[in-house]
């Protein structure tokens, strides 16, 4: 980016982003034993990471997920899978002269079909077939549906204690990513088998897992909302984006690559609204060119009113802080991000609407694949977290786009 476009220091923007950087430092914390309740708590209302070196090392995930073991437990099992041609699921992809937000497709296979060809791959470094992982998926319908609503019902405490607020939005000022609105037993797309996968679909390996993280469990005063299992190797790549849960990640196979931003670099990661596109198979052939990236449309029986008629908008991250130049706003240069990778049996803690970009690789004596479990607990809206990051994101939409400005 010539400097001629660079956001001029002291506005506003730039210097809550420096003060922020100075404050903080592109560093994580890096812990030898859980923290406390009260340790965690404390984090939590500093909205900070951090890591724990062999956290859930004596966790029986840990101790026995290995190939041959789920290889048993789910024989003769077929398991959702994602689907794309390069790795690129939920994530902006060019397409069409434009860019899109692409979804994979889904279908479902037999596990060991699934998991050796995850390892087969992986071993034989090849970079030109289709690329399948395993991961808890939310609705799509369910999550546009949310962008949609005027009111959103936000549960801020344990149900048992106080009763849901209800705040008004306009559309465009809710601040959304994938998968982050406020989730509860009453939701729908907490009741869909798509999501909470370890509770659901990969329930045999349920209770090799505490069914909530004791530290959390306490200090947040609920338990998780979900608990999630991804499996997949190298190739697979998680854009970045942002959830508003307050997200703690453990690696149980191979290794994962977080890249993170705080939320209020909103400014520095050039959000767009994206139209909806989904990864389609043409051909029962499992091979990378029989998938087509399609728009996505309303069902509609009139085949001429809904090809004129797209799916909602979705706002999303274009930029990406590994190709800093690229879709940089004025405000890019201004991230530091920071970067830690988990080994198996170490645990993060990921605070509520922190931007995220996932990669994971897979050692070369280790089995082929990476493999990690994750709790989602709802985050707390009524602090000035929320309300805060939504300003951010406003005001920095407003200096970047003329037609956000009037909207």
């Amino acid at each position: 980016m010539d400097s001629e476009t660079l956001a001029p220091p002291g506005g506003p923007l730039s210097e809550l982003i420096t003060t922020f950087n100075e404050l903080n430092g592109a560093f994580i914390d890096e812990l030898d034993e859980e923290p406390s309740p009260l340790e965690f708590m404390r984090y939590v209302a500093r909205n900070t990471p951090f890591v724990v070196r062999g956290a859930a090392s004596s966790w029986r995930s840990n101790k026995t997920w290995d190939k041959e073991f789920l290889l048993d437990v789910f024989k003769d099992q077929t398991v959702n899978v994602a689907v794309t041609p390069f790795g690129n699921a939920d994530a902006p992809t060019f397409h069409d002269g434009g860019v899109v937000f692409a979804k994979p497709h889904e279908e479902h296979q037999d596990f060991e079909e699934f998991l050796n060809y995850v390892i087969g791959q992986e071993r034989s470094k090849d970079t030109t077939s289709e690329v399948r992982y395993a991961q808890t998926r939310m609705s799509f319908s369910t999550f546009i549906s949310s962008h949609n609503s005027r009111f959103i019902i936000l549960t801020t405490l344990s149900q048992t204690r106080h009763q849901p607020s209800v705040f008004t939005y306009k559309d465009s000022h809710i601040s959304f990513q994938k998968h982050s609105y406020s989730h509860r037993s009453t939701n729908p797309a907490l009741t869909n088998s798509e999501n909470d996968n370890l509770r659901n679909e990969y329930l045999p390996l349920f209770n090799h897992v505490p069914p909530s993280v004791p530290f959390a469990r306490i200090a947040l005063d609920r338990d998780p909302d979900a608990i999630n299992l991804w499996i997949g190797n190298a190739r697979s790549v998680t854009a970045l984006h942002k959830d508003n849960y307050e997200n703690i990640y453990v690696q149980v196979r191979g290794r994962k690559h977080f890249v993170l931003l705080p939320p209020l670099c909103h400014p520095c990661v050039n959000e767009q609204s994206l139209t909806p596109a989904t990864y389609h198979r043409h051909r029962k052939e499992s091979c990378s060119n029989d998938l087509t990236l399609e728009l996505d449309r309303d069902d509609d029986n009139n085949a001429n009113e809904a090809k004129s008629k797209l799916s909602d908008k979705v706002p999303f991250a274009t930029w990406d802080p590994d190709f800093p130049q690229v879709n940089a706003t004025p405000y890019s240069h201004l991230a530091e991000p920071v970067r830690v990778t988990l080994e198996p049996g170490d645990m993060l803690y990921l605070p509520a609407m922190w931007y995220h970009k996932v990669s994971q690789s897979c050692p070369e004596d280790g089995e082929g694949f990476a493999l990690a479990v994750n709790y989602w607990y709802d985050m707390e809206f009524s602090g000035p977290l929320y309300p805060f990051s939504s300003f951010v994101r406003n005001i920095s939409l407003q200096k970047s786009s003329p037609s956000a400005a009037r909207q």
